[in-house]
C-alpha cells in the first residue's frame, strides 16, 4: 500500500470499516421500503430528481440512486418485492443507457452516519456550544449537513488511524522523511486555521464555537508512538541516505519540462541525448503519430528506429520511437536513459479512463419548470400574473390538474382574479424573465394586447435584418471544403480526453457546414471550460488541409498568447505555422508576421480586433473563428457581419443562449450548444460572505498545500500593489506577483507566462483574467468586493478555476461593514446557489432578470422584452422570421391555443410522479408536442423513468396526440358541446359536407364561423364498441374525435 501523509495522519471513526456492505442483484427478494430506509441510514439524500452523487429518488416501484464512487447513477426497478431490473442512466436526460452486470454494492455516502447515539450526542452538545447550535440542531434531527465530519471528534468516542488497519507483518517505509515531517506540521496547522476561520465565519466574527485543536489529525510524534505500540518496523529512504539494504541500487529521475509544442526544442533535446550516449526513447499515442514523429526526426537528420513495442533493452545510438500510453517522460540522473513522451511535447494531460468514446447523439436535457408560489408568469392570452399553485380538480367526474395564476383585481380593494389553466395547454405559460418586477395585468384589460402589439412591431424589424443577412450568405458562392483527410483523424485521435457527446455532435455540425458550397455561419454556445477551443482547433485544421488560411479572433491580448500556445501544442508534429499578433509583439515582429500572412506562409493567425484592420491582408482566407463573440464592440461586429457573406465564420460564446433564443434564430444562423461537462470535472465549491482575513489566509494555505496556485482579484490598479504587500504579510511563504491592463506588454506577458509555468503561487490581478484564461494548476479564486461585479462576470471569473481534475474553490467576498444593495445581494445569492456544472444557463437567465435583456438584441429591444417577457418575445421573433421566409410581410397574431375539452381523466397523479416540478416539466413538454413521434418519445421516457403508465397518464398522452394532430391542421377547438363535438375552424368543400353527413348523420356545418358539429353516435354504432349502449366515453371519445378530424381534413 502506498499512501500520502495526509491519509496516514487522518483519524477516522472506528466503526467505519464495520458498517455492513449491502449488495443487491436482479431477482433478489427485497422490500422497497427496507431499501429506502437503508439509503437514508447510509446518509443518502432523498430528492425528486437524481442529479449528483449521494442522492436517491423513489417513484412508485422505481428507485434511482447515485452511489458515491460510481461513474453513472443506477435505476432499480421492482416488481412487487423482487428486483426486476438494474440499469445505469444518464443524468442529462434521465434515460437508461445499459444494464448493470452482476451485483451492485451499496456503500455509505459519508464517513459520519447519523445514528441514534450521534443524534443524542448532538442534542447534548447544543447546550455546551450554543454558537454551533444551527449545525448541531440539524444533526440532532437526523439531517446530514455539509462539513459535519469536522465534528467527528466531538460526536464519536473511538477513533482509528491507518495503522489500526494494516497487517502486523508490514514494514513501514518513509520516503523523504524530512519533507514528510514538515508537511505533517503544515497540514495540522492549516487544518486548525481553516476550522477556526470557518467557525468564526459561521458565528459571525465571534470565537470558534467548538474547541479547535489537532484532534482530526495525529502529529509526527504520535505516528511513531502508534508504530511502537503495534510493533511495526519502520525504515526511511532519504536523498541523503537510506535505512534499506546497502545492496539496493538507487537512481534519481528528473521530469521532462513541458515543451508546449516546440518541435525544435524536442529535436535538440533528443540530439543532446544521443551525443551523450544515452538510451533515447520516444513514446507516441498511436501508430499514425509514431510514424509522423519518426518522419520529423528523420527530417532533422536524427537516427530513428520505429518499433511497435519494447520487449528488449534498446541499443544506443538512435531514437527508439514506439507506442505507449505513458503520459510523462524523465531522464535518469546517471545519464543512462532519456525517455520522452508525446504528452511532454503537447503539454496536455491524458484522462485516467480508457473508456470508449461516448455516443455522438445529443440528448435533450431534463430541465424542470421551476415555479415557486409568487413567481411572475406570462400567459399568452391573459398577460403577466403570479403563479399560485398546481391543483387537482374533479369536475363532472373528470379529474384534471390545473396551474392557478392570479391577476390584478377588476376593482380596487378586491382580491385578485384567478384563472385555472389546464395543464395540457401549458405551452402558453412561461416564467417571466425581463428585468425589474413587472406590473400585473387585469384579465380582459387592454394593456396586454397593446404591449404585445408594440413588441410584435419591433420584432418584425429584427426578423427582416436576420433574413437579409441569411439571404446574402446563402446566395453567395463559398468554398466547399473536402471531406476529412487521414491527418485530420490523426489529430483527433491525439486528443487527450474523451470527447463529450455534445462536442462530437458539434464537430460533426461544423464539418458538415464547411463542406457546403456556401459560407458557414455557426455559433457554438457552451459554458466556461466545456471544450469549445478543441472544436476550433479541428475546424482550423480542416481548413488548412485545403490550403486555406484561418483567422482566430479573440477579445484580449492574454487570450492571443494562450490560444497561440494551445494551437501550437495540438498541431505539434504537423507542418502548420501558427502565429499570434497582439500588443505583446514588437513593431518589427508584427510587420514580419503580416508579410508572411500575405505571402501565405502563416496558416493560422490568432489576434485581437487588430486582425480586422485595413493593413491585414491574407493570401487565401477560408475560415474566421471568433472567440467570446459577445465581448466585441459594435464596430467589430459590423466588420464580421460583412465577412459572414464571403468566408466561413465560426463564432464561440461562453454566455449560454436560452432555449427560446436558440429556436428563434434556428435556420438563420446555425447554432450548436454544448451542455455536457467534460469527464472528471467537479462543480466548483463557492463561498459568498463577508471578507475575513483568517478565511483568506486559510484558503491560500490549503491551495499551497496541494501545490496549487491562486487567483486573487483586486479590481483597482491604484491599490493593487498595496494589496499584494498585505497578502505577503498574511502568507509570507507565498510567491506573489501582480497583473493589470496598465502594465507594459513585456511586463504583462512575463507575469502571465510565469504564472503558467508555476514560477509563483498567487496572481493578484484585475478582471484582465476574466476571459478564457486556462491555467489548470490554479484552483482557488478569491474575489474582493464581489458586490461590484455583474452576474455573468462573476460566472466567467469562477470559470477560471476547477478546469482540471482538482476541486476548484471560489470565494466571493464583500466588505463586512457595508450594507449590500438589493441588486448586489440578488447577484451574490444567484452565484452562491448556481454552483453545479453547466449552471451558466440559469445564471444567464437570472442576469436577464436582474438587468434586462438589452445587450442580447440591442438596447432598444429591452423595453419590449420587459413588457411581454423573454420567452414570448423570442417566440414572436421566431414566428416573424418564419413569416419572412415564407414571403408573408404582414400577418395577424396567431393564437397558439388549441382547446381540447372532452370529459376524460387525463393527468399525472402525484403517486405516479411525486415531484411537482417534474409533473410541470412533462405537462409543458406534452403541451408543446408537434407530432406523434414527439409523443412516442415522451411515452418511452415516462415508462423508463417512472414505470408502467396508469390509465389517466395514457389518456393524457392520447390528448397530446389529438392536440398535435389538430394544431397541424389549424384546428383550434375540439370541444364537447351536448351531443356534438365542436371542431373549429374547419372549412369544408361541398364534397366534404356530403362526406360529413354520410359518415356522421345529424352533424352540422356552419360555414360563416367555419365550425363543424360532429354528432356523437351511440356506442354500438361506432367501433371500438363500449358495453351498455351508452354514448362514447373516455378514450373511445378521443379515438372518435381523432378519426373525425382525420376524415374531414385529409
Amino acid at each position: 500500500m502506498v499512501a500520502p501523509i495526509r491519509a496516514v495522519i487522518h483519524r477516522f471513526i472506528a466503526t467505519l470499516a464495520s458498517t455492513p456492505l449491502r449488495t443487491i442483484e436482479i431477482g433478489e427478494e427485497l422490500s422497497l421500503t427496507d431499501l429506502v430506509q437503508h439509503f437514508s441510514a447510509l446518509s443518502y439524500t432523498r430528492t425528486d430528481l437524481v442529479e449528483k452523487r449521494g442522492e436517491f429518488a423513489v417513484r412508485g416501484g422505481i428507485v434511482d440512486v447515485f452511489l458515491p464512487l460510481a461513474d453513472y447513477p443506477v435505476r432499480i426497478d421492482f416488481f412487487g418485492d423482487e428486483i426486476e431490473e438494474l440499469s445505469y442512466f444518464d443524468i442529462a436526460d434521465q434515460r437508461t443507457t445499459k444494464p448493470v452486470i452482476g451485483k451492485l454494492e451499496i456503500i455509505p455516502c459519508r464517513e459520519l452516519l447519523i445514528t441514534d447515539a450521534i443524534r443524542n450526542r448532538a442534542e447534548k452538545l447544543k447546550n455546551r456550544f450554543p454558537a454551533a447550535i444551527e449545525v448541531l440542531e440539524k444533526i440532532a434531527q437526523g439531517i446530514s449537513v455539509d462539513g459535519m465530519e469536522s465534528l467527528i471528534p466531538f460526536l464519536t468516542d473511538e477513533h482509528h488511524t491507518i495503522f489500526d488497519r494494516i497487517d502486523k507483518r508490514a514494514i513501514v517505509i518513509f520516503i523523504d522523511e524530512e519533507r514528510i515531517r514538515s508537511r505533517t506540521a503544515d497540514l495540522i496547522a492549516t487544518n486548525e486555521e481553516f476550522l477556526a476561520a470557518s467557525w468564526s465565519s459561521a458565528s459571525l466574527g465571534g470565537a470558534a464555537p467548538l474547541p479547535v485543536d489537532s484532534v482530526t489529525y495525529i502529529d509526527w510524534d504520535s505516528i511513531f508512538e502508534e508504530l511502537s505500540a503495534r510493533g511495526l518496523p519502520h525504515l526511511a529512504l532519504n536523498s541523503f541516505g537510506s535505512d534499506l539494504d546497502e545492496a539496493s541500487y538507487f537512481t534519481d529521475f528528473t521530469p521532462i519540462e513541458p515543451m508546449r509544442g516546440n518541435v525544435e526544442r524536442l529535436c535538440l533535446l533528443l540530439s543532446d541525448g544521443l551525443n551523450q550516449r544515452q538510451t533515447v526513447l520516444f513514446a507516441a499515442t498511436g501508430h499514425g503519430m509514431a510514424e509522423r514523429y519518426a518522419g520529423i526526426f528523420r527530417d532533422a537528420e536524427l537516427p530513428v528506429q520505429l518499433s511497435a513495442t519494447l520487449n528488449t533493452i534498446p541499443a544506443k545510438g538512435s531514437i527508439h520511437v514506439f507506442q505507449s500510453t505513458l503520459s510523462h517522460g524523465f531522464a535518469s540522473e546517471d545519464g543512462e536513459l532519456l525517455f520522452i513522451t508525446e504528452r511532454d511535447l503537447s503539454g496536455t494531460k491524458v484522462t485516467s479512463k480508457d473508456g470508449a468514446r461516448m455516443p455522438t447523439k445529443r440528448k435533450q436535457a431534463i430541465d424542470p419548470l421551476e415555479l415557486k408560489s409568487g413567481d411572475f408568469v406570462v400567459h399568452e392570452q391573459h398577460g403577466i400574473g403570479r403563479y399560485v399553485e398546481l391543483v387537482q380538480r374533479t369536475v363532472g367526474g373528470v379529474t384534471r390538474e390545473y396551474v392557478v395564476i392570479e391577476y390584478a383585481p377588476a376593482k380596487r380593494g378586491q382580491p385578485g382574479d384567478r384563472i385555472f389553466v389546464p395543464t395540457d395547454t401549458l405551452e402558453q405559460v412561461s416564467k417571466y424573465v425581463g428585468g425589474e418586477s413587472p406590473a400585473i395585468h387585469r384579465i380582459g384589460g387592454g394593456e396586454w394586447q397593446k404591449a404585445k402589439g408594440r413588441a410584435r412591431k419591433a420584432v418584425r424589424q429584427i426578423a427582416g435584418e436576420l433574413i437579409r443577412l441569411y439571404a446574402a450568405r446563402t446566395s453567395a458562392p463559398g468554398f466547399a471544403f473536402s471531406p476529412d483527410t487521414p491527418w485530420q483523424r490523426e489529430l483527433e485521435d491525439a486528443f487527450s480526453y474523451i470527447e463529450t457527446p455534445d462536442q462530437l455532435s458539434t464537430i460533426d455540425d461544423v464539418k458538415r457546414d464547411m463542406e457546403r458550397p456556401y459560407p458557414m455561419d455557426r455559433i457554438i454556445c457552451g459554458d466556461v471550460g466545456y471544450g469549445k477551443t478543441e472544436i476550433a482547433i479541428r475546424a482550423a485544421f480542416k481548413a488548412v488541409q485545403d490550403g486555406k488560411q484561418v483567422a482566430v479572433l479573440v477579445p484580449t491580448t492574454l487570450l492571443v498568447q494562450q490560444h497561440s500556445k494551445t494551437f501550437d501544442e495540438r498541431y505539434a508534429g504537423f507542418p502548420i505555422r501558427v502565429a499570434g499578433i497582439s500588443r505583446f509583439n514588437t513593431a518589427k515582429e508584427s510587420k514580419d508576421i503580416l508579410k508572411e500572412l500575405e505571402a501565405g506562409s502563416v496558416d493560422v493567425i490568432i489576434g485581437t480586433h487588430r486582425l480586422l484592420s485595413q493593413d491585414v491582408n491574407f493570401k487565401d482566407l477560408g475560415l474566421v473563428i471568433v472567440d467570446e463573440e459577445q465581448r466585441f464592440g459594435v464596430e467589430q461586429k459590423e466588420s464580421l457581419k460583412k465577412m459572414r457573406t464571403t468566408v466561413d465564420v465560426l463564432a464561440m460564446s461562453a454566455t449560454p443562449i436560452p432555449r427560446t433564443l436558440e429556436m428563434a434564430v434556428t435556420g438563420i444562423r446555425e447554432m450548436s450548444t454544448i451542455t455536457t461537462p467534460p469527464e472528471e470535472r467537479h462543480p466548483i465549491l463557492t463561498y459568498v460572505g463577508p471578507a475575513d482575513e483568517a478565511q483568506i489566509k486559510a484558503a491560500i494555505h490549503r491551495e499551497l498545500l496541494r501545490d496549487g496556485q491562486i487567483f486573487y482579484l483586486h479590481n483597482r490598479v491604484e491599490s493593487i500593489d498595496r494589496t499584494a504587500l498585505h497578502l505577503k504579510e498574511l502568507v509570507p511563504e507565498a510567491r506573489i506577483r501582480v497583473a493589470h491592463g496598465q502594465m507594459s506588454e513585456h511586463e504583462l506577458e512575463d507575469v502571465i507566462l510565469g504564472f503558467w509555468n508555476r514560477d509563483f503561487d498567487i496572481l493578484v490581478c484585475t478582471t484582465i483574467v476574466e476571459s478564457g484564461l486556462d491555467i489548470p494548476n490554479a484552483n482557488t479564486l478569491i474575489v474582493e468586493h464581489a458586490e461590484n461585479f455583474g452576474l455573468s462576470q462573476l460566472h466567467q471569473l469562477r470559470g477560471r478555476v476547477g478546469r482540471g481534475r482538482e476541486r476548484g474553490y471560489s470565494y466571493f467576498l464583500y466588505p463586512a461593514d457595508k450594507p449590500l444593495t438589493e441588486v448586489a445581494l440578488d447577484r451574490l445569492k444567484t452565484i452562491a446557489t448556481n454552483t453545479e456544472l453547466g449552471s451558466g444557463m440559469r445564471v444567464a437567465l437570472k442576469d436577464l432578470e436582474i438587468r434586462g435583456a438589452g445587450n442580447l438584441l440591442g438596447g432598444e429591444q429591452s423595453g419590449h422584452i420587459a413588457d411581454v417577457g423573454f420567452d414570448l418575445y423570442m417566440r414572436m421573433v421566431g414566428e416573424a422570421v418564419t413569416d419572412y421566409k415564407s414571403g408573408i410581410i404582414e400577418s395577424e397574431e396567431v393564437s397558439h391555443e388549441c382547446k381540447i375539452e372532452l370529459p376524460i381523466n387525463a393527468h399525472l397523479s402525484d403517486t405516479y410522479i411525486p415531484g411537482e416540478r417534474l409533473r410541470l416539466d412533462l405537462y409543458r413538454r406534452l403541451a408543446d408536442v408537434k407530432s406523434d413521434a414527439d409523443v412516442q418519445s415522451i411515452q418511452e421516457e415516462m415508462i423508463d423513468r417512472f414505470g408502467a403508465l396508469p390509465n389517466e397518464a395514457l389518456s393524457l398522452l392520447d390528448v397530446a396526440l389529438l392536440r398535435a394532430f389538430a394544431k397541424s391542421h389549424g384546428v383550434r377547438e375540439v370541444v364537447l358541446a351536448g351531443k356534438y363535438i365542436r371542431l373549429s375552424p374547419i372549412t369544408l368543400a361541398e364534397s366534404k359536407q356530403l362526406k360529413l353527413n354520410r359518415l356522421y348523420p345529424s352533424s352540422l356545418y356552419k360555414s360563416q364561423s367555419s365550425t363543424v358539429m360532429v354528432a356523437i353516435p351511440r356506442a354500438g354504432a361506432w367501433s371500438p364498441p363500449v358495453s351498455g349502449g351508452e354514448k362514447l366515453g373516455d378514450t373511445s371519445l378521443l379515438a372518435f374525435a381523432r378519426q373525425a378530424l382525420t376524415e374531414l381534413t385529409s
